[in-house]
């Protein structure tokens, strides 16, 4: 049975990783210090090859669970851990998400470097804000070399992790592959709600749909909602994610694993209402962009159909009806109930 390390893993796209790997027979040691969402349950918890290290990869203090971290033999190691939010997250935490992130991706190549004899690759996820200040469309790999590096500190340390990967190749031998997830969505994320949404510190998806649920009229848009995205479920992405793992063509490469179909925010604002609201006018405003807010971001997935085999299979359409409940659960359970 082959093994995963994957830190981050009770967060939103790490909890999607486990669950993929646990159900193809992986053994996974998962890694997190429950910052962001606190101890919530995961589906993934209690399965019998999964072990959860509580563990601060910032700062990692002696004790049993560094001894653990120091004593497995890795397989694969996927680097999920980071300090990540909706777009005013960036701006609040501009520094400590830069530095933490640092920290974070530094004890987790070390340990990469460390198990190099066993260790046959390192997953790094990236991100399609890496591509900031690209002006090709629909974006490719090779577009990464080209583009000038990104203003925001979110991507460029997303950048970072794909120079993290390279510099331990040059001069580790650790092999490698980058993955860049474009606007994951799905059930699991718990940063939303009234503060969350004051700041802006939610992903769009949920942070809408909360919005709608509790009658907010007219919608309050980030900018003038014609930013476009490619929305990718999170069970797509932590199968692209497994395939390029089992893929000896992933060997250091990097890949977009996106849904193929952009979309406006406008747009996605009115599937939303549509279908909680049905039969009523639509109506928004506008509330101030912020800087570094990508007016376009938009995947050319050719490169991970043609080596990998992944194409994004969950439609938008779907995966809006699984947040719509989700968000239902959570936060307007009793008005449901009552």
């Amino acid at each position: 049975m082959k093994k995963v390390l994957v830190t981050g893993s009770q967060g939103f796209l790490g909890s999607y990783i486990c669950r993929d790997l646990l159900a193809k027979d992986y053994q996974v040691l998962g890694v997190d210090n429950y910052s962001k969402y606190g101890k919530i349950e995961r589906s993934h918890d209690g399965h019998p090859n999964f072990k959860i290290l509580e563990m601060d990869l910032d700062k990692p203090v002696p004790g049993d669970a560094l001894d653990e971290w120091n004593a497995f033999e890795p397989d694969y190691i996927i680097c999920a851990a980071a300090m990540i939010g909706g777009i005013g997250y960036f701006h609040k935490y501009a520094y400590d998400l830069l530095a933490t992130n640092e920290r974070i991706l530094g004890t987790t190549f070390d340990k990469g470097i460390s198990s190099k004899d066993t260790c046959k690759r390192i997953i790094v996820l990236s991100s399609s804000m890496a591509f900031e200040n690209t002006k090709s469309f629909p974006t490719k790999e090779e577009e990464i070399t080209k583009c000038p590096p990104p203003f925001s500190t979110y991507g460029f340390q997303k950048l970072a992790c794909e120079y993290f990967a390279k510099g331990a190749w040059e001069q580790y031998g650790l092999p490698y592959t980058i993955i860049r997830p474009f606007n994951c969505v799905g059930v699991g994320e718990h940063f939303f709600g009234e503060e969350s949404e004051k700041l802006n510190l939610g992903h769009v998806l949920p942070s809408l749909i909360y919005k709608i649920l509790s009658n907010q009229n007219p919608v309050e848009i980030l900018g003038d909602g014609n930013q476009v995205r490619c929305f990718t479920n999170g069970v797509d992405f932590a199968r692209g994610v497994r395939m390029a793992l089992e893929s000896d063509k992933a060997f250091n490469e990097d890949f977009n694993l996106s849904i193929s179909k952009p979309l406006s925010i406008l747009e996605l604002a009115k599937m939303i209402w549509e279908k909680l609201r049905e039969g009523e006018d639509f109506n928004y405003k506008s509330t101030p962009a912020f800087a570094h807010d990508v007016q376009l971001r938009v995947a050319d997935v050719t490169k991970a159909k043609e080596i990998l085999g992944f194409t994004a299979e969950i439609s938008i359409e779907e995966s809006i009806n699984e947040v719509i409940e989700h968000v239902r659960e959570l936060y307007f359970k009793e008005s449901l109930n009552g």
